[in-house]
């Protein structure tokens, strides 16, 4: 064989042996999923942290090695890394794992215990944060949990008319606990889930509420 050809079938030889890997590899990451968990902070709804947590845990128990799960709050203004509380991706090995689920339930807890109740309420920004951090992740499939009554109020000077970018995204509103207000007309509750359904659905994103805690399970159900 000539040198020439000789050189030409160890490429390709090389080529054959890497080629599988890499197709393991994209084909695993594309069976991963990433969830953004944004926990409301303002008003009155601070007092609903508490159920977060069985939320968490379940998530926590849910997740599978390769997934990622991040929380991050909404408060006055939430398109700032700063207000990821949490950030993990789940490793292979099943002791690292469980280290990383017990120090991310550590981080959560500390901040149920100590995050201060928020003026505003920033869902859009949150939202935005949200996708900005899963399309750097790069899982296979995304998820946004917003546990909020989705009544937003934003802060003098903020201004967020970006439309959401959503395609290949699973937005799902949890505990969206009815507003004063809402008693009295019902209307109201109503007018505003449909109003962040129709953002998701413009942005190319699916959209779900959950109310009952007790189906959580619902939230992978695509």
């Amino acid at each position: 064989m000539k040198g020439g050809h000789k050189k030409l079938f160890a490429w390709i030889l090389a080529v054959l042996m890497i080629w599988p890997a890499c197709f393991a590899c994209s084909d695993s990451k594309s069976h991963t999923k990433g969830v953004y968990l944004l926990l409301d902070t303002s008003g009155t709804y601070k007092v609903e942290l508490k159920k977060a947590r069985a939320l968490i845990n379940y998530l926590l128990g849910t997740l599978q090695p390769g997934d990622t799960l991040a929380v991050g709050r909404i408060d006055t203004g939430s398109f700032s890394e700063k207000d990821i509380v949490a950030k993990v991706t789940f490793d292979d090995r099943p002791s690292v794992a469980n280290n990383q689920k017990r120090a991310f339930m550590q981080k959560i807890d500390k901040f149920i215990k100590s995050s201060a109740r928020s003026r505003y309420t920033d869902i859009s920004g949150g939202l935005l944060q949200a996708i900005e951090y899963l399309n750097e992740v790069g899982p296979g499939s995304k998820y946004i949990l917003i546990f909020s009554d989705l009544q937003e109020e934003l802060a003098e000077g903020y201004v967020r008319d970006v439309p959401f970018q959503l395609s290949g995204f699973h937005v799902v509103a949890l505990n969206v606990t009815k507003l004063r207000s809402d008693i009295r007309d019902p209307k109201n509750y109503m007018r505003r889930v449909e109003q962040w359904r129709q953002k998701t659905e413009k942005g190319g994103g699916t959209w779900r509420v959950i109310n009952d805690l007790e189906r959580l399970d619902a939230i992978f159900k695509d």
